[in-house]
């Protein structure tokens, strides 16, 4: 008979280097998906001020009007909210502000000749923790016609509609 596993006992040191690398989401753009269709993404750290970090540390953001402009060989990131952390003092942040991205230069160059081609826009699509430091994932997005969200949202009502057939179907013919 065989043992069983145990799994190895970590120390305090080892928790806490497991837990900051891992992957806490802060924010997800829900709408980007929705209204873009997302071709290509990378993973930027961000430019932050200390009360900005603290405020994303209590989980209080929004990415739903950020874009991201490439500029003179620097990507920024516009419109994303960070509330003002509320035990700040005078030397708060602004919560609209803009915030320089940290890409390669060569990531940085692809954007940007991308974007150039009519139609195309970088959204944020989600802001997490990492290893202890703020990411962001940016998504080159095709902006989507009407029609083409009343598709989506009806091939995903389809398929809702198909696997609750299947589950009925499936509890029918397990219950005799």
């Amino acid at each position: 008979m065989p043992k069983e596993w145990k799994q190895p006992k970590l120390s305090e040191a080892e928790k806490r280097k497991a837990a900051a690398d891992a992957h806490k989401t802060i924010a997800r753009n829900k709408k980007a998906r929705h209204d873009y269709l997302i071709e290509d993404s990378w993973e930027a750290g961000l430019v932050l001020s200390g009360t900005e970090v603290k405020a994303l540390r209590m989980g209080r953001a929004s990415l739903v009007d950020g874009w991201v402009e490439v500029k003179d060989g620097e990507a920024w990131l516009y419109g994303v909210n960070i509330p003002m952390y509320s035990q700040g003092s005078w030397n708060n942040h602004a919560p609209t502000r803009k915030r320089k991205l940290l890409l390669h230069k060569n990531e940085i160059r692809k954007m940007g000749n991308k974007v150039q081609a009519k139609g195309y826009t970088i959204v944020p699509l989600e802001l997490y923790f990492l290893g202890g430091r703020v990411k962001v994932e940016v998504g080159l997005g095709r902006g989507k016609h009407e029609y083409d969200k009343r598709h989506a949202l009806r091939e995903a009502q389809d398929k809702r509609e198909a696997e609750r057939a299947m589950k009925r179907y499936v509890r029918r013919s397990s219950g005799r």
